[in-house]
């Protein structure tokens, strides 16, 4: 049986389920299941890897230090690394399924572009010094 992003979802969640779908030296793809669920009040994710999130069910808020993007099925959203970011919202009455890809070969450094890959390539992030 092939492997389905939507198999196995749970109904009621008390917290958000992270599922590592796959890990290797330069990417983690993970799939994250959300109910109604946010960031605490006053709390901002700073990491020092970029991150690709898409929203494959449902919708969500994304709030960065500049602006709030609203997300629906299909849109994507490329974090840079130290990129102060949160999660205002996510549908309360229905699966969010969000695709997260985050390097893991080391931090990014101040200036360096980071690009997605298409999704053709398996969602991977590559690093490309300036």
């Amino acid at each position: 049986m092939t492997p389905n992003l939507f198999n196995d979802l749970p109904a009621a969640l008390p917290e958000e389920v992270f599922t590592t779908l796959l890990h290797a030296p330069e990417v983690r793809i993970e799939r994250i299941v959300s109910h109604g669920h946010q960031s605490p009040d006053g709390f901002w994710y700073d990491q020092p890897t970029c991150e690709w999130v898409i929203v494959l069910k449902g919708a969500a808020r994304i709030e960065l230090e500049d602006r709030t993007v609203e997300m629906g099925p299909g849109d994507y959203l490329n974090i840079q690394a130290h990129t102060k970011h949160r999660v205002a919202w996510t549908t309360p009455d229905g699966c969010v399924v969000d695709h997260a890809a985050s390097e893991q070969f080391g931090e990014v450094q101040p200036g360096d572009t980071v690009w997605p890959c298409s999704v053709a390539q398996s969602l991977r992030m590559r690093r490309f010094p300036p």
